[in-house]
């Protein structure tokens, strides 16, 4: 909208000095001439800006000019919190509010503190997936937001993990949580937690929910985090552990709390594990640092992958080589 440009040419302006038209042209993705129009728009309603002729030249407003434009919009306030992640702002829909907000901020801020305001955001970047996760698409997504703002039923197909798999949920979305690039969407009846990526279809329905007083997204979260790792690590190792080699997550706490050193250095500790597969391939990759004791099963598999992992590089030249 017109209205919204103007008011960004304004900011741009008060935020950054002078910029030349083609500089506000880039910034705005509009044409340079469009940029003419909107400038000899904000003059003729009084407000002080002039251009400069030549190659150091562009448009700037009068010193001492202040514009008071720069109360948030709702929307904007609601992406304001997003600010330190910007990828999983755009993934909500929320890209374009996010940098309005962003600008507004700029605007407001006393020029000492605006710089010390730029370090930060040019020290500082939320990267969460880890390195080798796949990105999740999750095309329904900004569906899914629009539904919590607006407090919407959303009536999906859902794909679970048993059978069958294919299911018809109605939810009541009370929040979004992103968690290691992967966002889940935590809805009501129960409540219960849903991955996004895999909604299969979805429909908004015409139908308000009233989330339950009380419910604390964050609190929820938290316990539902304690409870999955409950019910993940159902199993136990007894392991040693040479100095230095350390372990995260349940094993890790596991670990601190009840581990005692032997004779020789090493830790030992009876750790949470998921399964004799899961412990297997984690358990091998901190290599020498690690000895499994107990239960028999998992310390006589690894010691089957050893034994063949020391004959197949036992040769000097692999197969094939002169």
């Amino acid at each position: 909208m017109k209205s919204s440009r103007l008011v960004s040419i304004l900011l741009l302006l008060q935020t950054r000095g002078r910029m030349t038209a083609a500089q506000l042209a880039e910034e705005l993705e509009v044409s340079v001439r469009t940029v003419y129009r909107d400038v000899e728009a904000l003059g003729a309603a009084g407000v002080p800006l002039y251009g400069d002729a030549g190659h150091a030249g562009g448009y700037r407003l009068l010193d001492g000019y202040r514009t008071r434009l720069t109360g948030l919009t709702a929307d904007e306030a609601e992406a304001l919190f997003l600010a330190g992640a910007p990828g999983p702002a755009a993934q909500l829909g929320l890209g374009s509010v996010l940098a309005a907000a962003q600008l507004k901020v700029r605007a407001a801020l006393p020029a000492e503190l605006r710089a010390h305001a730029d370090r930060i955001s040019g020290r500082f970047h939320l990267d969460a997936p880890g390195w080798y996760a796949n990105a999740d698409d999750a095309p329904h997504l900004p569906a899914v937001a629009d539904a919590v703002w607006s407090s919407r039923v959303l009536h999906v197909l859902y794909r679970r993990w048993r059978e069958p798999t294919d299911v018809e949920r109605r939810l009541e979305p009370y929040g979004l949580v992103l968690k290691a690039g992967r966002w889940y969407v935590v809805a009501g009846p129960g409540p219960r937690t849903y991955r996004v990526d895999q909604i299969l279809e979805i429909t908004t329905r015409d139908e308000e929910f009233t989330r339950p007083d009380g419910f604390d997204l964050a609190a929820y979260w938290t316990a539902y985090q304690r409870g999955f790792h409950d019910r993940l690590h159902h199993g136990e190792a007894v392991v040693r552990l040479a100095p230095g080699t350390t372990l995260t997550g349940p094993a890790g706490e596991a670990l601190r709390r009840g581990g005692r050193t032997d004779d020789d250095g090493w830790t030992r500790a009876t750790v949470p594990i998921e399964s004799v597969d899961h412990a297997h391939a984690e358990f091998l990759r901190l290599g020498t640092g690690i000895e499994v004791l107990a239960p028999e099963e998992l310390r006589s598999r690894i010691a089957r992958t050893v034994a063949e992992l020391a004959e197949r590089y036992g040769n000097s030249r692999p197969p094939g080589g002169d």
